[in-house]
């Protein structure tokens, strides 16, 4: 039998803290503070020197940078933001993401052939309550062509 002053029982009783992108989440039932959302944008958009070298009929072909598509954070208080990319025949480091208009620090798509699904933090901005914007800009310096399918944004914020 095991004494209700015993240590190891008080530690396996204890409530179990989950940690999420840094944000600290109670088992059994305690109320989170914090919760996810997220907005997800169609691109659908052809970047390249020309129009030439993809042949993508469900993509427009934009040139060097995609449109600046919007979308709206509810809140003031926005954390642990991470963005998801679907990017087609990426051949070339050195393109850039933006939101609202400041490229992400240590934002890198790596080159794949075909389709790949890319995550990366939102680094170096913060999001703002109301609306934001996001945009790819091509490297200008290489030939590569690339084509986004889609873009998610999602972060955390405080449950009302």
């Amino acid at each position: 039998m095991v004494a209700d002053n015993d240590p190891l029982l008080r530690e396996i009783n204890a409530p179990l803290t989950v940690y999420f992108f840094g944000v600290r989440s109670h088992a059994f039932g305690m109320a989170d503070t914090r919760r996810a959302n997220y907005a997800l944008v169609t691109v659908q958009e052809h970047l390249g020197p020309n129009d030439e070298y993809l042949d993508l009929p469900w993509a427009e072909y934009v040139g060097n940078k995609t449109s600046r598509f919007e979308f709206t954070v509810p809140t003031a208080d926005a954390s642990d933001a991470y963005v998801e990319l679907q990017a087609y025949d990426v051949g070339e480091y050195g393109h850039e993401l933006l939101v609202n208009d400041t490229e992400l620090t240590g934002f890198d798509l790596p080159p794949a052939n075909g389709w790949q699904y890319w995550m990366d933090p939102v680094t170096g901005v913060e999001l703002r309550e109301g609306t934001n914007t996001v945009q790819i800009r091509r490297d200008q310096s290489t030939t590569d062509s690339l084509a986004i399918g889609t873009l998610t944004v999602h972060w955390r914020e405080p449950v009302e």
